[in-house]
């Protein structure tokens, strides 16, 4: 599953990755933990100039309480076991609360990476996922409906997350599922509407795991009301060896004497590093 996702980009940056405006109602503000039932920021088929702030746990149209359907399986109620080599039938066409939107409702979600825990000890035990050579930020395979309160008269927006079954890299965490992030050349055809439902399902596949990699983080990822750069800090190493740590000196002179400093801090998270 995905239940946690960053994204703190700039306005300005994400407007310019995705040829998009921020809707003039979006109250956007970067978080580095993006949880059920927060708004975020999603660019929806029906309006695919704008970003728009949906809550992420999708409520289906048809509801008669409000529900938050963070994920949706590519696979349905197929594939229980989640064998990362199945190939068969995509389910999330036939599931109730999804197929609807999956082939009418599409979005893509924003993010710069996301979080995931053991299959086992969960969000105990937390890495973060990020892609590669700083692609950030990139989208997630997203699906949206809209739900009225039936008390209040509330129209809510609401999304989910398309998971699939886990590449190699998700795989050494180890974790069952991994959420579909879409190539860039897919972005702009997901939100196409009228799109034939065998193009829209042939985009529901693991991400390359050679272009990700995952670090391990604090386990406070796990409460919802925090939200700073601290979460995201390493506190373990690499699943995957990017790059040869190398420390050179550089000397100044300083007056009588000589000073020195390191040029390159492999503490960086997301890989980056320091001029």
């Amino acid at each position: 599953m995905c239940g946690r996702y960053i994204l703190v980009q700039k306005k300005e940056v994400i407007e310019k990755r995705f040829n998009v405006t921020f809707d003039e109602k979006a109250d956007y503000k970067p978080s580095y933990n993006v949880s059920p039932g927060k708004l975020a920021a999603v660019i929806t088929d029906d309006n695919p100039l704008k970003v728009q702030m949906l809550r992420f746990g999708l409520t289906p149209f048809w509801a008669k309480k409000n529900m938050l359907f963070i994920n949706a399986r590519t696979e349905g109620d197929n594939n229980k076991e989640n064998n990362p080599t199945y190939t068969g039938a995509r389910g999330i066409i036939t599931k109730p609360s999804f197929r609807k939107p999956i082939r009418s409702q599409r979005c893509l979600v924003l993010a710069d990476a996301f979080i995931e825990g053991t299959t086992q000890e969960k969000l105990s035990k937390p890495f973060l996922v990020y892609l590669r050579e700083k692609e950030r930020p990139f989208a997630f395979a997203g699906i949206w409906d809209t739900w009225q309160n039936p008390d209040t008269k509330e129209l809510i927006q609401s999304f989910a997350i398309i998971t699939t079954v886990p590449n190699a890299l998700l795989q050494k965490i180890p974790h069952h599922r991994s959420p579909v992030i879409l190539p860039r050349h897919y972005e702009k055809k997901w939100l196409r509407q009228n799109l034939p439902l065998t193009d829209v399902t042939a985009m529901l596949e693991p991400y390359p795991a050679e272009l990700m990699n995952a670090y391990p983080i604090n386990s406070a990822i796990k409460n919802p009301q925090l939200d700073s750069k601290e979460l995201i800090a390493p506190i373990g190493q690499r699943i995957e060896k990017e790059f040869e740590v190398k420390t050179t000196e550089k000397w100044e002179l300083s007056g009588m004497g000589a000073s020195k400093r390191f040029s390159y801090n492999p503490d960086q998270p997301f890989g980056k590093k320091e001029d």
